[in-house]
């Protein structure tokens, strides 16, 4: 479950990281990037948590 968690938080990242690009190089559209950051943002917030403190946490008990 870690592993697909992570994998979702990356491609979150992908989608937050890569449409800047494509709007900078003139590929997309202003309102496709900001779509695109937007699904990003949100795979991020709602994956991320779930396992980017596991490991401190486990190594306290």
């Amino acid at each position: 479950m870690k592993t697909v968690l992570k994998f979702i938080s990356l491609l979150g990242l992908i989608f937050t990281i890569y449409p800047p690009v494509l709007y900078f190089m003139g590929d997309a559209t202003l309102d496709r990037m900001k779509f695109s950051m937007g699904i990003g943002m949100v795979l991020w917030m709602l994956t991320a948590p779930f396992w980017i403190n596991k490991q401190q946490e486990e190594s306290k008990q």
